[in-house]
């Protein structure tokens, strides 16, 4: 609850956040005792600054707003022209995401509240006009920075400058906002990678942020690659240094920014809401697991011992926007790290994931699907390798011949290149496995219970709130086959006669090369 004005930490309180303590004796739009019990009376008249709106995360993210906080004023979104479209075309274009497809029958008029201010992460201030910047210093409430470039394979000197630097640059605006209640920062869980047990602190990165970000400044692009090779050390990627240095940067703010920070593990499908399955994007396991459905993908390099740590990507914006109202509502003298993981609260393992997408692969087969379903896990990567290169080269570049003998543009092997490029990028994340702690999360799922409408906000990944594994990866699949392939489930009895025939031409390929290696093997002993 809120620090009483008599209570031996309220002068170490005003020191942290000052502006914030100030606000909310001062001002209606946070005060009393049943705002500290309501999640969205939090957010009542407030206005909300979000980076990243776009994204997968994003996009979830606004939606849950809207939908859940309707009391809020509005949302500011941070976006930049693309393709010749202008941030207010692009809005327009959000909004067409099936993500809002409930707001649209619900309240159509929800959309007025979010209102687009152009700008990029990557330029000084921003890129925001001065009229929009001193806008947003006098009237944002509540800050999410989820803007970040997530490829595991980019350069060091753009995972700076977009998730490091960019960290920054927020956080200097906020530094100036005049009615900040909380600021709310979106990490990964991998962002200490190269720790077996992660707890919900920040560690002092590998390297000083501030320095890193000097080096990019003026050393050339050449000088920049030979650094990163130093700077990696036992980060599997830019994409996990970059985050862990940006928490640093967050924490230094956050004497003076009421700060939290969310660490989400591998973000995968809805578990409920807009809808069970919604996702929007094949990045990442996703679209692994898109690929194992369709049976394009044989062979993974994964330790199916370990456990795999995903999370439904509606548990982690429900995260986020109770620990914005937590971090006021139940204020700490340290600033609060959510672990928002499920290997805590429900593990499974990658052997159990992998069983359990076989099984709806089969059950729900896409009209897409390519090969019979069916994957193996291995250690080895040499093996590996050979695999690869047998079940997802050869057949690819056999495909591609027969496209360009038919007159079509050839892909596949393309296509295959890619897959093979996600799935060494993943192999890290798929032979290792951590011990993430989560006090804090805890504190934040029995907060949540005890809100007034904390049955609006699902945090708790527990078989006890009724989430299980089996369910989900059913959902996970056929949220893939609608969202994704755009494929309605009228095609499911076409596509499961399209799978039978997979499934014998599979038999037969396999006798016929059992025979011709039986063949080859008895001329050569004889």
């Amino acid at each position: 609850m809120g620090v009483p004005q008599n209570s031996p930490f309220a002068a170490s309180e005003a020191k942290k956040f000052p502006r914030e303590i100030e606000y909310c004796n001062n001002n209606s739009l946070f005060s009393g005792e049943a705002t500290m019990n309501n999640v969205s009376g939090f957010y009542e008249n407030s206005k909300i600054f979000i980076t990243g709106a776009t994204g997968f995360l994003g996009k979830a993210l606004v939606e849950k707003l809207l939908r859940s906080c309707d009391g809020l004023d509005s949302v500011y979104v941070l976006m930049r022209p693309k393709r010749g479209m202008a941030v207010e075309q692009r809005l327009k274009e959000l909004f067409k995401n099936p993500v809002f497809n409930r707001i649209r029958e619900k309240d159509p008029d929800a959309f007025e509240k979010v209102k687009a201010i152009s700008g990029d992460v990557s330029l000084p201030n921003l890129g925001i006009g001065d009229g929009d910047k001193a806008f947003l210093v006098d009237n944002i409430n509540i800050v999410f920075h989820s803007a970040a470039t997530v490829k595991f394979n980019e350069d060091l000197k753009n995972a700076v400058i977009l998730n490091t630097l960019g960290t920054k640059r927020v956080l200097q605006i906020c530094k100036e906002m005049k009615r900040l209640k909380s600021f709310v920062h979106v990490s990964t869980a991998y962002c200490n990678s190269d720790k077996d047990t992660v707890e919900e602190t920040v560690y002092k990165p590998p390297y000083d942020p501030e320095a890193v970000i000097n080096c990019i400044d003026v050393l050339a692009d050449e000088a920049i690659d030979v650094l990163a090779q130093k700077m990696l050390d036992k980060h599997p990627n830019t994409y996990t240094l970059t985050k862990a240095m940006a928490e640093h940067i967050v924490l230094e703010n956050s004497e003076l920014i009421p700060s939290a920070v969310v660490r989400p593990s591998i973000i995968t499908a809805a578990w409920k809401e807009p809808y069970p399955g919604w996702v929007d994007n094949i990045s990442g396991i996703t679209g692994i697991f898109m690929e194992c459905g369709r049976g394009t993908i044989k062979t993974i390099i994964c330790d199916e011992k370990c456990r795999i740590d995903v999370i439904p990507v509606d548990v982690v914006v429900d995260t986020l926007i109770t620990a914005a109202w937590h971090t006021v509502a139940n204020r700490s003298n340290a600033m609060r790290v959510y672990n928002c993981t499920s290997g805590f609260s429900n593990p499974i393992t990658w052997k159990k994931f992998g069983e359990l997408t076989q099984k709806y692969a089969l059950e729900y087969p896409s009209k897409y699907v390519t090969w019979y379903p069916g994957f193996t896990y291995r250690t080895n990567r040499t093996l590996h390798a050979l695999y690869a290169t047998l079940f997802h080269t050869v057949p690819s570049a056999l495909l591609d011949v027969f496209l360009y003998c038919s007159g079509q543009q050839p892909m596949m092997l393309k296509f295959s290149r890619k897959i093979y490029s996600a799935l060494s990028a993943g192999s890290f994340f798929s032979t290792h496995e951590w011990d993430f702690k989560a006090s804090t999360m805890d504190e934040l799922v029995e907060a949540v219970k005890h809100a007034e409408d904390g049955e609006r906000f699902n945090v708790d990944l527990r078989e006890s709130n009724g989430f299980t594994w089996d369910c989900y990866v059913k959902d996970f699949m056929l949220g893939v086959r609608k969202f994704v392939l755009k494929d309605d489930v009228s095609s499911l009895a076409k596509a499961k006669i399209k799978l039978n025939r997979l499934y014998w031409f599979q038999k037969i390929f396999q006798i016929v090369s059992l025979y011709a290696m039986l063949k080859v093997t008895t001329n050569f002993l004889y």
